[in-house]
This record gives structure tokens, sequence and C-alpha cells, in this order.
């Protein structure tokens, strides 16, 4: 099912409309309870301040998350390349046709690698998801017939380099699933409502185009944070540099 956060541009479009539109709400409600005399105006200065203070700790916290998270992504891709390449010179220790067999495997195996990180079409994704898991069955069979054929300490090599190469790409996987919280967007935007209807409430004018500013500015911030956040949609994602370099060097051989 669709998630609004792994669409970052109607992300800002809607956090813009409902931030900007708070702060109209403000302006009414103070038109209906009244303005804000001399002596409540700096209690309520200091609670604006506090108020826009901790949104500004909760974005950055998140920011650094996504930043985290994306760091994750790219250590991963760059584990899981290495785990391969390792994997497809340890293969030359099986007997000679399983050696060839992993290897041609292995070749069809970064392929999809590759695919899984530039698709952006779910469908196309299951059937990757697929092929990749027969792949990897069709590889551990290999190496594990070699292992049962001639038990030694070399075959146990590539079976540990089998071993983890698919680990990696669990890694990866697990790294794609796990993405900020909800309940972390949902409080970000709970505050940023709180913040423009203080923002509305407090203004001495009607001012719509300084209303602007801080809708504004908490909209692309949320836009940014959902779009690294995002690993398949956003414009600021993983390219598999290091997979395809690798699938250019065997294609090569």
């Amino acid at each position: 099912m669709s998630n609004i956060l792994d669409y970052p541009r109607l992300v800002f479009v809607l956090s813009f409309i409902v931030l900007w539109g708070s702060a109209f709400v403000g302006v009414f409600v103070r038109k209906k309870l009244g303005p804000l005399d001399e002596a409540e105006r700096d209690v309520f200065g200091f609670v604006q301040t506090a108020i826009l203070t901790l949104l500004g700790l909760l974005i950055g916290f998140t920011f650094s998350m996504a930043l985290g998270r994306y760091d994750q992504r790219k250590n991963y891709e760059e584990a899981e390349a290495n785990a391969i390449g390792t994997e497809y010179v340890r293969a030359g220790l099986l007997p000679a046709p399983e050696a060839t067999e992993v290897r041609e495997l292995l070749k069809s195996y970064l392929d999809q690698r590759v695919q899984f990180y530039t698709t952006r079409d779910l469908m196309q994704l299951r059937q990757i998801d697929i092929r990749t898991a027969k792949l990897q069955d069709d590889l551990w069979s290999v190496v594990e017939a070699g292992a049962a054929a001639h038990p030694t300490p070399t075959i146990a090599l590539a079976v540990s380099g089998m071993n983890d190469v698919l680990n990696s790409q669990g890694y990866t996987q697990a790294a794609w699933w796990y993405r900020i919280p909800t309940e972390a967007w949902g409080l970000m935007t709970g505050i940023g409502i709180w913040c423009n209807l203080l923002l509305g409430y407090g203004a001495r004018r009607g001012g719509k185009l300084l209303f602007l500013v801080v809708p504004l500015a908490v909209a692309l911030s949320f836009f940014l944070i959902a779009d690294i956040d995002s690993p398949r949609r956003g414009m600021v994602s993983v390219r598999p540099i290091n997979l395809m370099s690798l699938s250019q060097t065997l294609h090569a051989q």
C-alpha cells in the first residue's frame, strides 16, 4: 500500500497548506477572543519561543535520523558489492563444475541487485525479489553440493563467502524497510500546527505575507527529510555505483 511519505513533493504541498492554514486559524481565534494585552504578551512570547525551539530541535533530530539511515543504506550497498566480489573470487576454490556455475549465477544475481536499487516500479520490484530469492537458493544449493562432496577447509571459505553474500542482502533489505517512525512525523506535524496557530494568534496585524515564512521553512524541512528517508522515490537516493562497477568488471571477464 502506498505511503504518503514516499512522495516528498506531496508532503511539501500538504504540509505547507496545513501549516499556512493554521496561521489563519490563529488569526480567526484572535478575532473571536480578542487580542492579547501587554501584560499577557510577554508570557505569550516566551511560550511561542519555547514551542518554536522545540519544533526546531525535533526537525534537527529527525533530519539527523534520516541522514543516518541514508548513510546506512550506502554502507550496505558497498558491503554487498564487496561480499559478491569476494565470493566470485572464492568460487575458484570449488571443484571446476561448481565454480563455473556459481560464477555465472553470481553474475545474474548481481544484475538483480543493481535492478533492486534502480527500479521505482513496485510490480517490477516484486519480480526482482522473486528472482533474487530463486538465485539465492540456487547459489546455496551449488555451494552446499560442492562442500558435501569435498568437505575441506578450503571449500569452507567458499561456503563462508556465500553466507556473507546472502546476509548482506538481508541487511540491505532491512535498511530499506526501516524508516522514520510515523509517530515522529505526527509529533512534528502537531507541534508545527501549534506553532503556526500561535503565530497567527499573536500577530498584531494580518500580515498574510509574513505568515508564509514559518510554514514555508517547516514545509521545506519536511520535504527534505521525507526525500532522504524515501529510498526509492526520493531525489536523494543511493546509487549502486559499487554494484554497477563490479557488474561491468565481471561481465567483461
